[in-house]
């Protein structure tokens, strides 16, 4: 296997280069009975003891905390600083899982707690302080999100509650609305669904943030649309969002993945279902669900498991184009070592071959039999280009960019940044497309997916073959679209949000 050279980073903005970072992508699976995998050399190798890492097996979050153009690691409380790529350095202990955004559009990078229900203030990507926070009901969170709800230029929190099952207790999910990076109010709570993975996207591309919550014991989840002022209605019945199977009115869901699985520069959405088999016949499988588009009026189409083959204990995916070769692959985790019928249950990979056919390769990746696990979130961390993985407490670097067969495995990464006036600082809710022939690839900014887990806010491109430059277009989340042209694969580009005049 071998890894070319990162090439010189683009600033379109007439700045000096800056270092290569792309985005998060790859791993890992095995299952009990396995189809025949293509033999190929290991192309992901733990890192995490050579890297200075120790990481337990907690939620996962990638962000740039000291800008320096490197993807820093929170997780399991615990706050890593990435030093260029060749090893990590702790800079803060005792957060619990967080999500990452700059709330305050300052220029740096904040964290939420899931564990503690806190916003943390970054001070310079040293330390982070508690912001103070109103009154809130108990809640036991287990995924939120950032997003700015109500166009107002500042990121807003959605808050998931879970439950104490033998309790009987529910817990609220919440809003937390941004007043004006000063902290945060309680705009909105309820306690009728039992949530878990909460992850959000404006995949009917009207302007503003949707919200997909994934819920638990057979309650159907949940797609917030949002009428552009930060309110929502549930649309999942009307749209076929709701992830589950005839005979049920929801499953078992834990987490959810926004992705172009198709490349047609829509965002489709993969469900992940704990299932367990039961007297009533199975319970809904894990599933693809495709956005056609507004002339079919944006309802989903259920297109079913597409390969990624049964196990009871699925948690948490993770979205990301691991072999560079244009198409969104997914890894996905399981929580249980050994399941019903005393059948071994481990977290997948899963390859993403085209037309939403998807194949097991997590024994020919090089991450089979892993323990169980909820953590699973991308980066480019080593900023190579290709997408490196965090999950079940461990680092794994991606050593191949798609083996580089027959001129393959090129790649953009792209970098994002708001005006912190008019659009947020972090850019979360911008979307990126670049068009390859006859295909249209579209990632977004988010910050949260699957169960507590945070991708890096890059954007990465796999480009597989193509080695010309491109041409990207740009929807920021006030509306305003830009293009970009004659931009250098294998390269990256960082783009500021400019005012429309």
């Amino acid at each position: 296997m071998f890894c070319s050279k990162s090439k010189p980073a683009i600033d379109s903005s007439g700045g000096h280069a800056i270092p290569l970072l792309v985005i998060a992508c790859l791993l890992t699976c095995t299952h009990a009975v396995r189809a025949a995998e293509t033999p190929s050399a290991q192309v992901f190798s733990d890192r995490t003891a050579a890297l200075g890492l120790q990481l337990p097996n907690g939620g996962a979050c990638w962000a740039d905390l000291n800008n320096d153009g490197w993807p820093d690691l929170c997780a399991g409380g615990v706050a890593w600083r990435n030093d260029a790529g060749k090893s990590f350095a702790k800079i803060a202990e005792g957060l619990g899982d967080v999500v990452a955004a700059d709330f305050d559009n300052d220029g740096w990078t904040d964290l939420f707690s899931l564990s503690s229900l806190r916003v943390l203030r970054s001070d310079a990507g040293k330390a982070f302080a508690p912001v103070a926070m109103p009154e809130l009901p108990k809640c036991v969170c287990r995924g939120a999100c950032w997003g700015d709800f109500n166009g107002d230029g500042l990121v807003d929190l959605y808050v998931g509650g879970y439950e104490d099952w033998d309790a009987g207790i529910t817990y609220p999910n919440m809003i937390l609305m941004n007043e004006r990076g000063k902290g945060f109010k309680l705009a909105w709570s309820e306690v009728r669904y039992r949530s878990r993975g909460v992850t959000a996207c404006d995949f009917d591309q009207d302007g503003d943030l949707d919200i997909y919550v994934s819920n638990y014991r057979l309650q159907p989840n949940v797609l917030w649309m949002n009428n552009g002022t930060g309110a929502f209605t549930d649309a999942a019945p009307a749209l076929n969002a709701a992830g589950t199977s005839p005979g049920f009115e929801g499953g078992h869901s834990i987490g959810a993945a926004w992705g172009d699985f198709d490349n047609d520069g829509l965002f489709d959405l993969f469900v992940g279902n704990f299932a367990h088999v039961d007297g009533r016949g199975d319970q809904p499988k894990s599933r693809f669900l495709r956005q056609p588009g507004p002339a079919k009026g944006n309802v989903f189409e259920d297109r079913g498991p597409c390969g990624v083959f049964y196990q009871e204990s699925y948690a948490s995916p993770a979205a990301g184009d691991c072999d560079n070769d244009g198409d969104l692959d997914l890894f996905f985790t399981t929580v249980y070592e050994v399941a019903s019928f005393n059948r071994k249950n481990f977290p997948g990979l899963f390859r993403n071959d085209g037309n939403f056919a998807f194949s097991d390769i997590t024994a020919a990746a090089g991450v089979a039999s892993l323990p169980p696990t909820y953590q699973a979130a991308w980066a480019d961390f080593d900023q190579d280009g290709d997408l490196d993985l965090v999950t079940a407490g461990r680092l794994f670097q991606n050593g191949t960019i798609a083996e580089n067969k027959n001129g393959a495995g090129h790649w953009l990464g792209i970098r994002l940044a708001g005006d912190g006036t008019t659009v947020n600082r972090s850019a979360i809710g911008t979307q990126v497309r670049v068009k390859l022939g006859d295909r249209t690839l579209a990632r977004q900014v988010e910050a949260g997916t699957g169960e507590g887990n945070q991708n890096d806010l890059g954007l990465h491109f796999g480009l597989g073959s193509h080695s010309l430059p491109v041409s990207i277009d740009i929807v920021w989340p006030d509306g305003t679209k830009q293009s970009v042209n004659d931009v250098a694969v294998d390269s990256l580009l960082t783009q500021t949000y400019v005012a429309r005049k």
